[in-house]
């Protein structure tokens, strides 16, 4: 997320602002007679933690406190300078990874961060065999290329308010999984646009149309498994409540025991094209017959669902060397309601 960046929510985020800034005692796992011995330190290893611990705000974190460790360094008990060093590299390598602020105040946030799981304890011990402080706390940050840029402006930013937007989205980044995988789509609604990586690498970028400010796009991951050509549209409760029930059949649309649909036609508002993708949020990638609202700027014109700028292009790219271009444009031609499977389900994020 290097160009354009996320400031919708920030007011959420102004009460919890103060978590940056402090050390987060909860997020420690406390150093108590039950746990076994900490792995040693030596004193090149403790320094090197130490440089860590100072330098944290170069990452956007708070700087932690110390105090236990600096005393344990004073006293020279070899047993207390590894209960400190072990509890203060923890509590960091938390934040590197998890980031700082509570889940149930993370406003409009709906991705599971998988990194949850992982065994710092066991990484650090490892780390400290080998000799590898730096490569463990370096290996925690978010391995996305766009968290490497952010950071890098973060550094060099003196503006206040504009180092304050970089620090929320250096955090958000760390509440996703550290890895996306090797293939997934990224959203990033800020820049309207979205990426398709393939194998590490970025295949293609597209303009995309997200949510407006009173129906913006919901922060959440699914999986695409299959694309939808010529789609129906299930209209969701909410817009039917916005139209009172307006819509004519001359536009396509039928009332069901469910509810109104729209056949697939040129007049369907989910255009040609529609990403299997299921969620709770009914929110899903489609096309869209309104094609000049790409040539806007600012493309917030949505429900909440996204919009895609040459959306067969996108799925063409999407379903690989399984379908041709042609053979797409044969389906789509036929007016028949096809869905084809993806040859591997991609994360959407």
């Amino acid at each position: 997320m290097a160009g354009r960046f996320f400031k919708q929510g920030e007011v959420a985020f102004g009460a919890v602002l103060a978590a940056l800034v402090v050390f987060c005692l909860s997020s420690c796992r406390p150093a108590d007679s039950q746990e076994p011995p900490p792995t040693h330190w030596t004193s090149e290893q403790a320094a090197r933690l130490a440089h860590w611990a100072k330098t944290a705000p170069d990452d956007a974190l708070p700087l932690p406190d110390m105090r236990a460790f600096d005393a344990a360094q004073a006293s020279k008990d070899d047993l207390a300078i590894d209960r400190a060093a072990n509890a203060l590299a923890l509590q960091l390598a938390r934040q590197h990874l998890l980031g700082t602020v509570p889940m149930e105040q993370r406003a409009g946030w709906h991705i599971v961060d998988s990194d949850a799981a992982i065994d710092l304890q066991s990484r650090l011990a490892d780390a400290l065999k080998q000799d590898g402080v730096d490569g463990f706390f370096a290996g925690l940050r978010p391995l996305h290329p766009d968290f490497a840029v952010l950071r890098s402006a973060y550094a060099g930013e003196a503006d206040p308010e504009k180092r304050r937007t970089l620090a929320l989205n250096i955090e958000r980044w760390r509440w996703l999984p550290q890895a996306l995988g090797r293939s997934f789509v990224l959203v990033n609604t800020a820049s309207f646009e979205a990426t398709l990586w393939r194998d590490g690498h970025p295949l293609g970028v597209w303009p995309v149309v997200v949510g407006k400010v009173s129906t913006p796009s919901p922060v959440f991951a699914a999986t695409i498994t299959a694309v939808t050509f010529n789609p129906w549209w299930d209209i969701p409760p909410s817009i039917v409540r916005e139209k009172h029930g307006n819509f004519p059949a001359r536009q396509g649309y039928v009332r069901t025991e469910h509810g109104w649909r729209q056949k697939p036609g040129l007049t369907n508002a989910l255009g040609q094209m529609k990403l299997v993708m299921p969620n709770p949020f009914n929110v899903y990638l489609h096309d869209t017959p309104s094609k000049s609202l790409f040539a806007a700027s600012e493309r917030a014109f949505s429900h909440g669902c996204i919009r895609v700028g040459d959306a067969i292009g996108f799925a063409t790219a999407l379903l690989g060397d399984t379908r041709s271009r042609e053979t797409i444009d044969r389906l789509i031609a036929s007016g028949n309601t096809t869905t084809i499977s993806l040859p591997e389900h991609l994360p959407v994020y």
